[in-house]
């Protein structure tokens, strides 16, 4: 049976300490204890539309080796479907290492191991993208891959470019991507413009951008919509943070969501930003994700 969602990126074991701040190059500073959580753009999102309560199927690699079994273990806990979360011999699964700071920014540096490995023949044929309403896509796969499934893609095609890709973005990626999903130094990268410092400067660059639909996230200052040459600029709610790590996937997967639920753009991402600022008011990338009915009970008590 077709998936609402299906969802071609990255697993990746996170590898997590809390620190008051984010070192200086050169710096060295004490954290608090090493936690390991179930992470990954790619299976964060696909946890997070499941959450929501869609049904999903999650496209990737994880290595032969005992963080795969965990990952894929708490995939399935989920509801998540992993019949096409491959098993990579030889090379071990992706390893996030992120350092959280007290007011809940962080810096991640992420070894990609099997996700490198997950190949355009991986995804030509595979059904949860032939068949799925919704095709998500992330960036820490290899562009040749993201291009693949695009190219398959048979529902809506939504693109995540994170982390922004260093390499050049095929034309035809963003012909073929639905809706775009950067945040604001993504969106810098992606266009080449150099730095965006208001809205009125990103809803200019959106506009050079072929894709037919645009949301730039802006953190605690919300996101912006571009759909059909006209731009709307959704406020977030006022919160104090815990951990940004899994905002922006979820914010993903809540626009995914909604737009299987019919909705609009701008109404998706007036839902997305909820749920990405629900996700901030609890630690870690996965176990933050909030359910639908959790997002208005953290936004109440946050």
């Amino acid at each position: 049976m077709p998936v609402d969602i299906a969802v071609v990126g990255s697993c990746n074991l996170d590898l997590v300490v809390n620190v008051e701040h984010i070192p200086l190059v050169g710096q060295t500073v004490l954290g608090g204890d090493l936690q390991q959580i179930p992470g990954g753009k790619g299976a964060n999102q696909a946890v997070a539309a499941a959450r929501l309560g869609k049904s999903v199927a999650m496209v990737g690699r994880v290595g032969d080796d005992e963080n795969g079994t965990f990952l894929q273990t708490i995939l399935e806990e989920n509801g998540v479907n992993t019949e096409y979360l491959l098993r990579t011999a030889s090379i071990p699964t992706g390893v996030a290492l992120i350092a959280v700071q007290s007011d809940g920014d962080n810096v991640i540096v992420v070894s990609p191991g099997a996700n490198s490995e997950l190949s355009p023949e991986d995804v030509m044929d595979a059904l949860p993208i032939l068949e799925a309403k919704m095709v998500l896509l992330q960036a820490e796969i290899p562009i040749e891959t993201v291009l693949s499934a695009a190219r398959v893609a048979k529902g809506t095609v939504i693109w995540n470019p994170a982390p922004a890709p260093e390499e050049t973005i095929p034309l035809e990626l963003l012909d073929l991507v639905d809706v775009l999903i950067p945040n604001q130094r993504e969106l810098e990268l992606l266009t080449g413009i150099g730095t965006i410092n208001s809205l009125e400067k990103i809803i200019e660059t959106v506009k050079t951008l072929p894709c037919s639909s645009t949301i730039v996230t802006l953190g605690a200052q919300g996101a912006v919509v571009m759909a059909n040459n006209e731009a709307v600029h959704i406020p977030a709610p006022e919160i104090s943070p815990i951990d940004t790590t899994a905002a922006g996937d979820s914010f993903c997967a809540a626009i995914a969501e909604s737009l299987v639920d019919g909705k609009d753009l701008v109404e998706a991402a007036q839902w997305a930003v909820q749920v990405g600022a629900a996700t901030t008011l609890a630690a870690g990338a996965q176990p933050s994700l909030p359910t639908s009915e959790e997002v208005a009970q953290r936004l109440k008590n946050g």
